[in-house]
């Protein structure tokens, strides 16, 4: 249907009745805009084309910019987000051929179930797409160094970059997108075993200041030096995934502890040298941080929300209580586990404040039955 230069006649059809639909289920989408009487594609506001199209899929999207010229032009200059993750075949002359069209784009989501994207398609993408924001690249496997070049010269606004499994990219090729890309708030390495390395992360840490989430699942190569030059340039870390790390130590932890007081989510799932002393970093770091949260307006309630220590084994009762006890967001109890300690066997006595009130109603109860 998509790449074909001449829409059939039903699928236009088909997708005005669709927009028509939205038109009528969404009568206050305009606001003020006053709407006539709507019977052909050509009596649409284009105002009111744009609010439309940002509520339907993103093939019927591209469908609806081949109906008319007014149309086209309206959609390749007005929508500003695209996804064309549903594309199974041929995505990368998709990306070819309609990328350049859309001058405004902000954000766009390429994610493959196989690998299709090659760096022809990056390329033009970084070429066309100056106003870009938010890129998805995840599963490229296919996508080289050059694109990450690229994507460093064209797409500098960057603020959330995804090329979690892209395995081919250096390390060196994402140090220099860092030193271009310093708007960077979230990014995902996840898988990226090649390319994040310290070398990487003391880039990330010296030029990405703003960053706020970063997710370096299973990236082995990744080891304290990398962590704390994070730490120590990215003070406004929020959320920070080191599962499968398995070469960071406590000095990792406790460099985050010290340097991030807005840590809301940390990862440690399968991290074997972590031990009580990093726990103890972090429950200690409430406390060094609650001066600065009262005069930041923060309140008891801000910290860690979620923490994974699964497979931690080294750790002990008395120093994840001691983090428990801490951050009254982190709950064991059931329903709420933010507290993942799977694989622990020896933490199975560590409970959340709620957990244990629970305990205490449930024993008074049973004490002083109703009559």
């Amino acid at each position: 249907m998509v790449g074909k230069e001449n829409l059939k006649t039903e699928e236009l059809n088909l997708c005005f009745e669709k927009l028509m639909m939205m038109v009528s289920g969404n009568s206050g989408i305009g606001g003020n805009m006053k709407v006539g009487v709507i019977t052909e594609w050509k009596d649409i506001p284009v105002e009111l084309l744009v609010q439309i199209l940002s509520l339907v899929d993103d093939q019927t999207v591209i469908i609806a910019s081949g109906v008319c010229r007014g149309w086209r032009d309206a959609i390749y200059f007005g929508v500003a987000r695209l996804s064309l993750s549903w594309c199974s075949k041929n995505m990368n002359n998709l990306v070819l051929s309609l990328v350049p069209k859309f001058a405004k784009l902000q954000t766009l989501i390429l994610r493959q179930d196989k690998p299709q994207l090659e760096d022809n398609a990056v390329e033009t993408i970084a070429n066309c797409c100056h106003e870009l924001q938010i890129l998805d690249l995840s599963k490229s496997f296919k996508l080289t160094d050059r694109s990450l070049y690229a994507i460093a010269h064209g797409c500098s606004d960057l603020t959330k970059l995804n090329i979690s499994g892209c395995s081919a990219f250096s390390d060196s090729a994402l140090a220099y997108l860092a030193s271009f890309c310093r708007k960077l708030k979230v990014l995902n390495l996840c898988g990226c075993v090649r390319t994040a390395s310290d070398t990487a992360l003391q880039a990330i840490g010296r030029y990405c200041n703003e960053l706020q989430s970063l997710n370096l699942g299973w990236c082995d190569n990744v080891g304290d030096v990398g962590v704390m030059s994070l730490a120590y340039g990215c003070p406004d870390l929020r959320t920070v995934d080191l599962c499968g790390c398995v070469r960071i130590t406590d000095d990792s932890v406790i460099a985050l502890a010290n340097k991030c007081p807005h840590l809301r989510s940390l990862g440690l799932y399968y991290c074997k040298n972590i031990t009580d002393r990093a726990m103890y970093s972090l429950a200690q770091s409430k406390v060094k941080n609650r001066m600065w949260g009262s005069v930041k307006g923060e309140s008891d309630e801000d910290g860690l929300r979620t923490l994974n220590i699964s497979q931690c084994t080294a750790l002990t009762p008395s120093a994840v209580q001691a983090v428990c006890d801490s951050f009254p967001s982190l709950h064991t109890c059931s329903g709420r586990h933010s507290l993942i300690m799977s694989g622990c066997l020896n933490l199975t006595s560590v409970h959340c404040a709620c957990a244990v009130h629970a305990h205490h109603r449930a024993f008074s109860t049973f004490l002083n039955p109703a009559h």
